[in-house]
């Protein structure tokens, strides 16, 4: 070190030190400035190998390769079932299709997939019901048929089930909501908005605590961009809700506008009644908890007492020492 600190100073002089630390300040960018450059031609290379990957796997996939073959059949499936029912029956399909919407189940080939997967569920379950059940147990010839219809029912009907779970969850979600979003809806007319920047400020406002609420609210917007009036689109959220309240909200916003009252005071006393239907509610369900308790408390609390209350009697009437 100290001979190139002297070779440094016979060099330059007093400035060698100066000079040595620009030096090493030049070498140390350089240096990472390699690294960088080092590091984006990997990336570029991962890049282009990656889209290489990804063209050759669609070359691969070609008319005969076995995964093409398996979706276009699945698709082929799904169309013609989709076919089926939308010649068929229309009251039906038109009501599943609701009850797919009210579900949050927004893909035009549902009812197909509905029908698919009962289908599936059925004749799968029931198969493996009758090829596991003699390798678990040796039952008769009626009982094993008996397995076999009960667990291809199960799956004919849990779809159904599934479904229904699912309306339910989302209609108390949207009902429990419902009465903020007037609230604030009430808010946002007081303070001069449109009826329709109304509904997109309210939806996103409600997108954290209520998001299937959030979501329907947004596709009304939509709707309402596209070109459909307000009434209409109002009565597609009610449809989508599965609500009394969302359709009487929207009967409400339509008799308004045909009357030419004022929009804010109709939705103010429409909030206070929403208010007081929630506070009935909620009475009810507190009134009604003993009537529920009255099962469990006969089958859980009773027995334990009568043992407790009888137990000693009954050891003194065994033993002798009455």
């Amino acid at each position: 070190m100290d001979s190139l600190y002297d070779i440094m100073f016979n060099a330059f002089g007093d400035g060698s030190v100066k000079m040595l630390a620009l030096i090493v300040f030049v070498g140390t960018t350089a240096a990472a400035f390699g690294v960088m450059a080092l590091v984006h031609s990997r990336g570029a290379v991962k890049r282009r190998a990656a889209g290489i990957n990804r063209n050759s796997g669609e070359l691969g996939a070609g008319k005969h390769s076995l995964r093409r073959s398996s979706l276009k059949a699945v698709q082929r499936v799904l169309d013609y079932t989709s076919k089926h029912y939308e010649t068929g029956d229309k009251g039906d399909g038109k009501i599943l299709r609701r009850r797919m919407l009210q579900a949050g189940i927004y893909n035009s080939r549902a009812v197909a997939m509905f029908f698919a997967a009962r289908t599936v569920l059925a004749v799968g379950l029931a198969t493996a019901m009758f090829v596991a059940l003699p390798l678990v147990a040796q039952p008769s010839s009626s009982i094993r048929w008996l397995a076999v219809m009960a667990a291809g029912l199960f799956g004919y009907v849990a779809p159904s089930v599934y479904l229904d779970r699912r309306i339910a969850s989302r209609r108390n979600e949207h009902r429990a909501g419902f009465p903020d979003f007037m609230d604030l809806l009430v808010v946002c007319a007081d303070s001069g908005l449109s009826m329709e920047a109304a509904l997109e400020r309210v939806g996103r406002e409600l997108g954290d605590t209520y998001p299937s609420l959030c979501a329907n609210l947004h596709m009304a917007n939509l709707e309402i961009r596209a070109g459909r009036t307000m009434t209409e689109a109002l009565d597609h959220l009610g449809d989508r809700l599965g609500l009394d309240e969302a359709r009487s909200f929207a009967t409400l916003i339509q008799q308004s506008a045909e009357l030419g009252s004022s929009i804010t005071d109709a939705l103010r006393v429409y909030s206070d009644d929403m208010r007081h239907k929630r506070l009935s509610r909620a009475e009810e369900k507190a009134y009604s908890l003993p009537a529920k308790l009255t099962i469990p408390m006969m089958v859980c609390i009773f027995p334990v007492l009568f043992v407790v209350i009888l137990l000693p009697v009954i050891v003194r009437l065994t033993t002798g020492h009455y």
